[in-house]
């Protein structure tokens, strides 16, 4: 019985964290896709953290927000979504850290994000012609990489101190 409920926490938790992440993606829909974006959503990155079930919540609702990609569909929702699945892992890490790995824990989003997204980016807008494709590759690693910095780290920190004060009341341990 003890062993259902926890599962059932689990997927509910992870459930509200995807449909969260999709909602507000979706919603500011011009700021979350293109070289020059900022996934207001991204802040959620540093739920893993303080919790497991964040790793999946993500890698669901990124899955579910890159469908509507307005790149390389395919490119977006496989290599996106893996990458945001991989940063999520590497951030629940962090928690090994203790309270010092707080400002370590959106790092991982930032360079995963800026390298694989700059990549996709990169894939779905330049030709076959390889300067212009090195040339977008690292523009978009920064632009991509300037956003997830200020979702992850000027908004995902300010969020782990308000989780922090609430993770008892929702039982997060």
């Amino acid at each position: 019985m003890k062993n259902t409920k926890k599962m059932t926490n689990y997927i509910t938790r992870a459930a509200i964290i995807a449909a969260l992440y999709a909602a507000v993606t979706l919603v500011v829909y011009p700021f979350s896709f293109g070289n020059m974006q900022v996934r207001i959503s991204e802040a959620l990155t540093i739920l893993p953290f303080f919790m497991p079930e964040a790793i999946t919540g993500l890698f669901i609702g990124c899955i579910i927000s890159n469908l509507f990609s307005p790149n390389f569909v395919i490119l977006d929702v496989v290599f996106g979504s893996l990458a945001t699945l991989s940063a999520a892992m590497l951030t629940h890490l962090c928690a090994k850290l203790g309270k010092k790995g707080r400002w370590l824990a959106p790092l991982p989003p930032v360079l995963v994000n800026a390298v694989v997204i700059g990549l996709v980016i990169a894939l779905s807008t330049t030709g076959s012609e390889e300067g212009a494709f090195y040339t977008a590759f690292l523009f978009n690693c920064c632009t991509v990489g300037i956003g997830q910095f200020i979702s992850c780290y000027g908004l995902g920190i300010p969020l782990s101190y308000v989780f922090e004060k609430i993770k008892d009341k929702i039982k997060v341990h």
